[in-house]
């Protein structure tokens, strides 16, 4: 089974320490961001499609053609301010099939992950203190994905997109519309393939989002051998 993991973007909200160093590739303890995603990866996960743009002779002489035991493919995001809708459609060629899609900028729990993969269509969300900053999920009446709300005002629901998903090719075919910055997102697509097929929503117990600098010493926190003993 594959991941298909997106980094191709420039991190600009994680400067200046992304100005020499594509995001994937930034220190949390010590070890890179994308250290932490493979490792944290489920055993059916047997190959790496990972999508490049920024910096991206970086993060290929880092992963090289097998990276922690996995082979690893690439795809080019040309235009990686395209979003990321765009960067999972120039991914087609190399997707084969059911497939997990993760950002290259979120810590997952490993538990959560192993839960998702077994599901045919899934994906994982964690409630939220502050859900109207995130992707907002609502929920069927039998609890699978309905729609997913980018940012609302006024939200309905605390439990948000956290950006890890199973799905299979056919998610490709439903090409989002251009948003007003002119990207295209990945949510839409789920939205619509949601309409099609049951999407099981799945809590995740951990997740570290490294968006900002300030988040690095709050992963950091959570991370370290000593906090992780206790």
């Amino acid at each position: 089974m594959q991941c298909v993991i997106l980094a191709a973007g420039e991190g600009k909200r994680l400067r200046p320490l992304t100005e020499n160093t594509p995001k994937p590739l930034i220190k949390v303890c010590g070890k890179s961001i994308l250290d932490y995603i493979v490792e944290a990866l489920p055993d059916e996960i047997d190959e790496l499609v990972i999508v490049t743009g920024y910096l991206e002779e970086q993060i290929k002489a880092y992963c090289g053609e097998e990276f922690m035991g996995r082979t690893v493919r690439y795809s080019h995001q040309p235009n990686f301010a395209g979003g990321t809708g765009d960067a999972l459609l120039k991914a087609k060629e190399v997707i084969s099939g059911k497939f997990l899609f993760m950002y290259s900028d979120d810590i997952h729990g490993r538990k959560a992950l192993e839960k998702v993969v077994k599901e045919d269509h899934a994906m994982l969300g964690r409630v939220s203190k502050t859900p109207e900053l995130y992707g907002v999920l609502i929920q069927n009446k039998d609890g699978t994905l309905k729609e997913i709300i980018e940012k609302p005002e006024n939200p309905t629901s605390n439990l948000v997109n956290i950006g890890g998903f199973v799905v299979d090719k056919s998610i490709l075919d439903y090409e989002p519309p251009v948003s007003p910055s002119g990207e295209l997102y990945v949510t839409d697509m789920l939205t619509a393939y949601a309409q099609d097929h049951p999407v099981k929503i799945i809590e995740q117990d951990l997740w570290l989002p490294i968006g900002y600098p300030e988040h690095i010493s709050m992963a950091e926190s959570v991370l370290s051998p000593k906090n992780l003993s206790n």
